[in-house]
């Protein structure tokens, strides 16, 4: 099954200690040799970002991000995981798990849908 991995920042209030400098450099060249991560990049800065809409009035785009809170997306990640603990597993080993906050949510399942 797949799972998205949105890593976010957020301020810390009690932070954990710092991982090693390489540390993402390390997770992602772990997880890529498992087969668990199937793709990732990090996001360019929220304000480069454009909010795109189509109603009854025509076309919009306005300046980003659609949600204050949106402009704390840092990265994602495409995950490969047999379960949703899985998934949460390689998600615990991120090294933003103790700088910010990772969200994983699994894809729609399509075959499932019927």
């Amino acid at each position: 099954m797949r799972y998205l991995l949105l890593v976010c920042v957020e301020e810390l209030v009690d932070p954990a200690d710092p991982p090693p400098d390489d540390a993402i450099e390390t997770w992602v060249a772990t997880h890529d040799a498992t087969g668990a991560r199937v793709w990732g990049d990090r996001l360019a800065d929220a304000s480069e970002s454009r909010v795109v809409r189509i109603r009854a009035g025509g076309a919009t785009v306005e300046p980003g991000p659609l949600h204050p809170a949106h402009g704390a997306i840092a990265g994602l990640d495409i995950l490969e995981c047999a379960s949703l603990e899985d998934a949460i597993a390689v998600a615990l080993d991120h090294p933003m798990a103790r700088e910010g906050v990772l969200e994983v949510r699994p894809f729609y399942d399509w075959d499932a849908a019927g």
